[in-house]
């Protein structure tokens, strides 16, 4: 990202989760002159007491901290799936959210929340993208997932949805929305005109109809279109053979998996998930919350380090020093 970057919000996602400890691990790597430039969203209790736990006390208390998220002391208890933890995960990764709004911040980074424990709160939820529309009064089609790791970058089209759901709602439109949207962001990320591979629907992007005709009135005319708009995108191909050519700066991933796996196959834990489309700009980590390991001290940092390297790389230390 560009310098432009220079506040950011880190949300500290379910704070039973592994979020508050990578938190304070993460700004422990980082130099203390980035510190003011860093405001924490969550609980002060889990703040402090995830921080005397890992013995950085000093620390958390350098870090500027929106209490928000308020979880109750018996129902911090990490490793714990809870309603009361999933809505602190939205609340406070909605107060970063409208601090970005309201121009207090540039950007937002949020820690991994729960999907089954903000289900059990009762809030609709299906990602951050989600949130950062509903939050901005965007329609959720407006904001898609890009996923930048192992060298590649991925924008997904649908999310969290059954394959059968995203296909009935499948649309020529939607997937030149979601195109568009990464290309604004690789553009951001300093590609000023990146080539983009459409990921077929079907195998072999339907062999013309012969895997079924899902391609033909989906994929092939919104790559028609958008290559008629003057973008630099190949004809829909399977997305085994993009990825063997390795030759395109910006997959477009049709389903969840599709762009998933490839990412967190070749950055396990190390991945960043940008929500794009929206005017804030919100990334998260490309893992999820690791109950089994949460409030045992074990949790890497490292996919939060490049998260931040990538958003406000002004801010982290060179590359070449933050964990490999």
């Amino acid at each position: 990202m560009t310098q432009s970057v220079r506040k950011i919000g880190l949300s500290l996602g379910d704070p039973n989760g592994i979020g508050p400890e990578i938190t304070l691990k993460a700004l422990s790597q980082l130099p203390a002159s980035a510190l003011p430039s860093i405001t924490v969203f969550g609980s002060e209790l889990v703040w402090h007491t995830t921080a005397a736990s890992l013995g950085l006390v000093q620390l958390a208390q350098q870090v500027q901290i929106n209490n928000s998220g308020s979880i109750s002391e018996s129902e911090f208890n990490p490793g714990l799936v809870s309603a009361a933890a999933g809505k602190s995960a939205v609340d406070s990764a909605t107060a970063a959210i409208q601090a970005c709004q309201a121009g207090q911040l540039d950007a937002v980074i949020a820690c991994p929340h729960h999907e089954t424990a903000i289900h059990q709160a009762g809030i609709a939820f299906s990602g951050y993208p989600s949130l950062v529309a509903k939050v901005c009064g965007l329609n959720e089609d407006d904001v898609f997932l890009m996923l930048v790791g192992g060298g590649l970058k991925i924008v997904h089209v649908t999310l969290h949805e059954s394959v059968q759901t995203a296909l009935n709602r499948l649309s020529p439109q939607l997937i030149e929305k979601a195109t568009i949207a990464g290309i604004q962001a690789c553009v951001r990320l300093g590609i000023e005109k990146p080539k983009v591979a459409m990921f077929g629907i079907n195998p072999h992007a339907s062999e013309g109809s012969l895997f079924g005709p899902e391609d033909l009135a989906n994929t092939v005319p919104a790559v028609k279109s958008l290559q008629a708009a003057g973008y630099n995108i190949s004809a829909p191909q399977g997305g085994d053979v993009f990825l063997a050519q390795r030759q395109h700066d910006l997959y477009v991933a049709i389903f969840h998996d599709q762009g998933h796996i490839p990412v967190k196959l070749l950055a396990p834990h190390a991945a960043s998930a940008l929500s794009i489309g929206a005017q804030v700009l919100l990334s998260s980590v490309g893992h999820g919350c690791a109950m089994d390991i949460a409030g045992k001290n074990l949790a890497d940092p490292k996919g939060l380090l490049r998260t931040i390297e990538l958003i406000a790389p002004h801010l982290a230390k060179a590359a070449n020093d933050i964990a490999k």
